[in-house]
């Protein structure tokens, strides 16, 4: 991203007037990458839990007097799956929910922050006349 930004008109302009490299950097660079990082970030951290959850569950995860998903899934929660399912079914369903939010906050994020996504898009997709709109 970084690389990309680098290369565009106005950083070279920025240049030409004499610009220092770190205003450059916090005027020009850093604005424009703020956006990718933000949505990589928010779509690596549902990864992370799942691989957390998933190694606890296992029993390669967090030691046993430390909270976590998949520790809470696994260990004694196994003989009490069939008598008391809400033991199982509750930290599953958190899980859930976290990794479905974090990703669907990820995907507004970037469906605010990329600008080919923003403009005149009505609802099918088709942008929306204004004679159709005052009818």
């Amino acid at each position: 991203a970084v690389i990309g930004i680098r290369e565009n008109v106005y950083v070279a302009a920025a240049q030409a007037i004499g610009c220092s490299t770190p205003r450059i950097l916090t005027r020009h660079i850093l604005p424009n990458i703020m956006a990718p990082i933000i949505i990589m970030f928010s779509f690596a951290v549902p990864g992370i839990i799942m691989t957390e959850a998933s190694l606890s569950f296992l029993g390669f995860g967090i030691p046993p007097p430390a909270p976590s998903w998949g520790g809470m899934l696994s260990g004694r929660a196994r003989d009490f799956m069939f008598k008391a399912p809400w033991v199982v079914i509750w930290p599953g369903l958190a899980l859930t929910i976290v990794v479905y939010g974090i990703n669907i906050f990820g995907d507004a994020v970037r469906d605010l922050l990329d600008p080919r996504l923003r403009g005149g898009v009505g609802r099918y997709g088709v942008r929306v006349k204004k004679e159709a709109v005052k009818k």
